[in-house]
């Protein structure tokens, strides 16, 4: 598709406030920074870091550094991508553009399928915090999984507007919530409060084990469970195709993920620490949830667990908008059914975002007969389409870099820091983390074994899509001018009907 053969359609959609796919630019400024700040905090933090701890001990700070620096320079990588041309279809787009369709087909596969085990982990996560109130021990898991399901599902289906309103207050109660963690946690540290019995502070570390408790090696191999906790923080760049000012918003929000991760993962972890023994944290209970309950305070365990309960929903919240758009963007490329590219009357993506809800139909029915082992091996599943993402990511924006050092493309105003160099590090620790989940018997173990028959069933159907003409002409990825183009006609309506 040409600029000038899309032009009408293009006026007519940034008339209406759309972008080229068909989404609404209902995103602003607000919404946009709280979702980057509250993607980089999730049910990793608040539920896995208690099986974590349990597992490595107070070294868990250092792998959550090492894993967030990482995760900040593939941020960055993605930044520069949407700089260069935001798209709502984001690195699946980026990736058809870059790599070609088959590499599109994976990529979309991968993040279909890292967002659909992401989406069972949630509604997990969910089913166990509303086990921690007594009165509903008696309800079964698999029914509380349902209704979470069944919440998230309606939001997304009502238009963006709503999807960024939910996801706003979600993430603004979480943000709050370990924010007052930490500087409450900090008080009771600073004033030696013994928490249940004990005196804090860094005695606690070197009485218990020291920092690597078990060894080194648990703490290289926790390195794939950790990735997990930062999963959802690439989804900025999905929702950035449907923000008003991408321009100006975008590099603020992505450049302030790096504070974040130190204070809430670093810092977090560090204080857990050194307010209670690693010792007392357990799998399946949020580790603070821990420290409240174990604080004597009344009620205040209770109100950690609904916040820990609405970081799954946002993550669940998300993970549902991303996994919709990245779906109809294959269909749009016909690396899926057709069917996916239909949109309902809110211009949100319905056919995907239902298809993608049948997938977490299937961890509700597993939480049914595994409810006690279903969340550790869905996040051990979700880190291999984590790694898988993000490296499609890295892998475009170094074929970006490439074209732009050949003067094909111009520079973008937010270039990824070090590259080429820190793209191929990333390269090298992405595949690094994929051996090391090699040694995380069995769960891992067992995942790793699994990625030939992935490879084969990624193969089957890319020869069964292909193989099937098409009723109609696949549109084309849309050039960057006209979605430059789309932008500036967007913020000046007036001049859209201008010869």
């Amino acid at each position: 598709m040409t600029a000038s053969s899309s032009t009408p359609q293009k006026t007519a959609l940034a008339g209406a406030g759309k972008t080229p796919e068909g989404y609404h630019r209902g995103l602003g400024k607000r919404q946009i920074q709280m979702i980057s700040l509250g993607g980089a905090i999730g049910t990793g933090l608040f539920l896995g870091a208690g099986s974590r701890l349990q597992a490595v001990g107070p070294s868990l700070a250092l792998v959550y550094l090492v894993c967030g620096i990482f995760a900040f320079l593939m941020l960055r990588a993605l930044g520069e991508l949407v700089m260069y041309r935001p798209s709502s279809g984001s690195f699946v787009s980026y990736t058809q553009e870059f790599l070609g369709p088959r590499a599109s087909y994976v990529a979309g596969c991968m993040a279909f399928f890292n967002w659909a085990v992401t989406g069972i982990v949630d509604i997990t996560a969910v089913a166990m915090y509303m086990h921690f109130w007594p009165s509903f021990t008696a309800v079964p898991q698999w029914v509380f999984a349902l209704m979470a399901l069944l919440l998230v599902t309606g939001m997304n289906l009502t238009g963006v507007k709503w999807f960024g309103e939910l996801e706003f207050w979600l993430s603004l109660v979480k943000v709050v919530a370990l924010g007052g963690f930490l500087v409450l946690a900090i008080i009771v540290l600073a004033m030696r409060v013994p928490v249940d019995g004990h005196t804090t502070g860094l005695h606690l570390v070197t009485e218990n084990g020291g920092m690597f408790p078990h060894g080194f090696l648990p703490a290289l191999v926790l390195i794939q469970g950790v990735i997990f906790a930062y999963a959802s923080i690439e989804l900025i760049g999905t929702a950035a195709g449907e923000c008003n000012d991408v321009r100006s918003v975008l590099p603020q929000a992505i450049n302030n993920v790096i504070w974040r991760i130190a204070i809430f993962y670093v810092g977090t972890i560090t204080l857990l620490v050194l307010l209670l023994p690693w010792t007392s944290y357990q799998a399946g209970v949020s580790p603070f949830v821990t420290f409240f309950s174990k604080l004597g305070v009344p009620g205040i365990d209770s109100i950690m667990n609904i916040v820990v309960l609405t970081a799954a929903l946002s993550s669940l919240n998300s993970g549902l908008y991303s996994t919709g758009r990245v779906l109809r963007a294959l269909a749009l490329d016909g690396s899926a059914p057709r069917y996916l590219k239909s949109m309902n009357s809110q211009s949100v993506p319905s056919a995907a975002i239902l298809s993608t809800v049948a997938i977490y139909l299937v961890g509700v029915v597993l939480n049914y007969y595994l409810p006690s082992k279903i969340f550790e091996i869905m996040l051990s599943m979700a880190s291999l389409g984590i790694l898988s993402t993000w490296t499609f990511i890295v892998l475009c924006q170094m074929q970006l870099r490439k074209k732009i050092r050949k003067g094909e493309i111009a520079p973008t105003s937010f270039p990824m820091p070090g590259a080429p160099f820190t793209s191929w590090i990333m390269l090298a620790f992405f595949v690094g983390v994929i051996g090391l989940m090699a040694f995380d018997y069995p769960i891992g173990s067992f995942t790793v074994a699994g990625i030939p028959v992935l490879v084969l069933v990624l193969a089957l159907g890319w020869r069964a899509l292909r193989n099937t003409p098409p009723h109609e002409p696949v549109p084309q990825t849309v050039p960057s001018v006209v979605l430059t183009e789309d932008l500036i006609d967007a913020h000046n309506p007036s001049q859209t009907n201008t010869p």
